[in-house]
């Protein structure tokens, strides 16, 4: 019982990454399957911090009296994919305008009929 509550975090990093994967798969709407890679990708954020947590740690900055230092690179990872998930988002919803544009629907399924008609 205290290991499972001892692993948390791991436990909702599972969650969400399941939720997000099956969103993409199961569903035929595009911006869907945007918002199921979302969540995946907040499962992949959790599971880094979790992973660069230390207990009773001080930033990285020299100090006397401190002796366990936290590793800032996690943190610095975290932001960087934070980064290249808006600009992910951003380009995915700007692909689904376009595709909406050009078929007139964002359904998978419809687009499969559409494209093979041709």
């Amino acid at each position: 019982m205290t290991l499972t509550i001892g692993l948390y975090n791991y436990w909702m990093v599972i969650t969400l990454m399941m939720i997000g994967l099956y969103t993409m798969i199961s569903r035929g709407h595009l911006v869907k399957k945007l918002v199921g890679l979302n969540i995946f990708q907040a499962a992949v954020f959790l599971l880094y911090i979790s992973m660069g947590f230390v207990r009773d740690a001080a930033p990285p900055i020299l100090e006397p009296g401190v002796e366990r230092y936290s590793n800032p690179l996690p943190s610095v990872l975290i932001l960087t994919a934070i980064v290249v998930g808006v600009a992910t988002t951003a380009l995915g919803l700007a692909l689904v305008l376009r595709i909406r544009e050009a078929y007139g629907t964002v359904e998978e399924d419809e687009l499969h009929r559409l494209d093979n008609e041709f």
